[in-house]
Order: C-alpha cells, then sequence, then structure tokens
C-alpha cells in the first residue's frame, strides 16, 4: 500500500495554496522559495507527466522547463542562481519569458561584486585565495547587472547582496566594512529595492544598521549557520532598515549547508520542524498584513526538509 503523498489531492492542495499567496501578494507579502528546479516536489506542485520523454521521467526537461508550472503556485521566487554569474540578455529574455507573467524574482548579486577575497575551493581555479579587485565595484554592477535587467525590473521584486563570513583579515571589524560599504550603497543606481545579507553576527550592531537606514536598504533577516535566530533579529527595531522587510530561512543556526543536504535531499518532505522560525516568520508576515509597505519572505528546503511543506504550515495550511 502506498503512503499518502505531501499533496493527496495535488490540484486542491495547490489551488489552496495559490489562493493564500495571491491574496497574500495583494497585501505587499510575497512569500516564496529559494530557487525551483526540486524533482522532490513531484506530485506536490509539479505534475510528473508533464516532464516524460519517451513515457520515462526526463530531468533535464523538467529542469529546463518547471519553472512555467512553478508561476501557477507561486508569485515570487528568489533566483540564487545569478550568485555565481552575470546574466547575459539572452539569459535574462529566456527566463523570463518561460514563466508567467505574474511571477516576480528577487535575486543575489552576482559574487564578482560581494567577495573580498575568492574562496579556496576548485571552482575558482587561479583566482582562488586572490584579491577581488572587483569588490563593490558600482560600475561594474550596474554595467553587467541592473542595466542588463532593466527591461524587467516591474518583475524584479529586491537585489540581495549576500556577504559572506569576513575574517579578520579581510576587515578588522564591522567599522572597516561599513567604510566600503557605505559609499557604495550611496552609489547605487536609482528604482531598485536593495537588501544586504552578512554573515558576521557580530556585525549586527548600529554602526552597520544605521547605514542601511541612511541609504533605505533592508537588512535581510536570515536564518543560517552562524547568524543569531531570526527571531532573535526581528526583536531589534534597529533592523527594521527600510520601508520593507526581506527574510531568507536557509539553515538552521549551528547546521551546515553539508550537514543539510546529507539529512534532507531530495527534499520531498519536512524531516525536522523549526517551530521557532516559524512562528518568527508568521509574525512578519502578520507585520506585513498591517503595514502593506512590502515584506518578502523565502524559505529553502534545507532548513526543514521540505520548503513548500514549511510554507504551508507558516500560512495555517497544514490542517
Amino acid at each position: 500500500m502506498s503512503m499518502p503523498g505531501l499533496f493527496d489531492e495535488i490540484p486542491e492542495r495547490r489551488l489552496r495554496l495559490a489562493a493564500r499567496l495571491e491574496e497574500l501578494a495583494r497585501n505587499n507579502v510575497w512569500v516564496g522559495t529559494s530557487s525551483w528546479k526540486y524533482p522532490g516536489w513531484l506530485g506536490q506542485i509539479y505534475t510528473r507527466e508533464r516532464y516524460l520523454t519517451r513515457g520515462k521521467f526526463s530531468l533535464k526537461k523538467f529542469e529546463a522547463t518547471c519553472l512555467a508550472e512553478f508561476g501557477e503556485t507561486f508569485l515570487t521566487v528568489c533566483g540564487d542562481f545569478a550568485f555565481y554569474q552575470f546574466p547575459s540578455p539572452e539569459y535574462w529574455a529566456k527566463l523570463f519569458l518561460s514563466s508567467p507573467a505574474t511571477l516576480n524574482f528577487s535575486f543575489k548579486v552576482p559574487e564578482h561584486i560581494t567577495v573580498k577575497t575568492w574562496p579556496g575551493h576548485p571552482r575558482y581555479g587561479q583566482r582562488s585565495g586572490l584579491e577581488n579587485e572587483n569588490f563593490l565595484d558600482v560600475g561594474l554592477f550596474e554595467a553587467a547587472f541592473t542595466s542588463v535587467l532593466t527591461p524587467y525590473r516591474a518583475r524584479v521584486g529586491v537585489l540581495i547582496f549576500e556577504f559572506g563570513t569576513f575574517s579578520k583579515g579581510q576587515f578588522a571589524g564591522v567599522q572597516e566594512f561599513v567604510e566600503k560599504l557605505d559609499p557604495f550603497l550611496a552609489s547605487l543606481p536609482r528604482g531598485w529595492r536593495y537588501a544586504v545579507e552578512i554573515r558576521n553576527a557580530e556585525y549586527l550592531v548600529p554602526e552597520y544598521l544605521d547605514c542601511l537606514r541612511r541609504h533605505g536598504v533592508a537588512h535581510v533577516y536570515s536564518s543560517w549557520t552562524r547568524m543569531p535566530e531570526l527571531g532573535s533579529q526581528l526583536a531589534l527595531q534597529e533592523t527594521q532598515t527600510a520601508d520593507f522587510a526581506v527574510a531568507r530561512a536557509l539553515l538552521r543556526p549551528g547546521r551546515t549547508y553539508e550537514q543539510a543536504v546529507q539529512m534532507f535531499a531530495p527534499y520531498a518532505k519536512v524531516r525536522e520542524p523549526y517551530e521557532s522560525l516559524r512562528e518568527s516568520l508568521r509574525e512578519l508576515v502578520r507585520h506585513g498584513l498591517i503595514s502593506r509597505k512590502g515584506v518578502f519572505v523565502y524559505l529553502n528546503n534545507r532548513l526543514e526538509g521540505n520548503a513548500l511543506a514549511t510554507i504551508e504550515a507558516i500560512l495555517g495550511l497544514d490542517g
């Protein structure tokens, strides 16, 4: 006997989630996932029959076309892929044309702008360990990213600058980081929402937060390995640095990316509920519904095991 799946009645469950997400979006509260190419979601928001080739499931076809079906349920998604490249005009055109016009995107800004020293990872090749000469280069950011993305600005939610953990050798402390960040934020092209995600818990102090507030840039409430719990960040009034808010629920604090992958792949179901974080996100959503100034919340599979079910639980659709 087969076990019941996450979405036993796929059309009804999917329609209910889609209806709730649409209701929230009408109030300027946007809830989505980090990326979308997960075969573990087949039978949940994805229909296996759409991705058959000669009667067999085709991963290639799925990854190339599933964004269209994703957009039948969700109205926003975080494009993490942009962190690793400057997408070409052709790439952007294909991305936006292959998805419903109702689907909006937030993007991580390419690491070429946010990495101070290239990590010692094989994929960086000869750059590993070298200083990044384009760190916080506004000219490159505008020429290679926002100018190419401009035709699709109406479908862009937030541009996120994700900074990895800085060592003492890179910045002696938060003040030195802010001295670099402040003029960069002041020079950014207008007309976009910007947010900054840090991964140095000790930087979560007035100097950093005041810098963001001066420029109307949001602090990203991030649940990640070495950051304070998201609820603790929300409790700090000073973290409300813009007239909109951004949250990215990526990992449970104390857990590495590799550990989460090992525990949760292929991301077909929740394996470890994180109730305190769920309640923090419910609070953020409630605040957004009251203020209607804009809240963007993105859930990652590596938080609990299945971002879809986590979202349902946060929105009270799991009963």
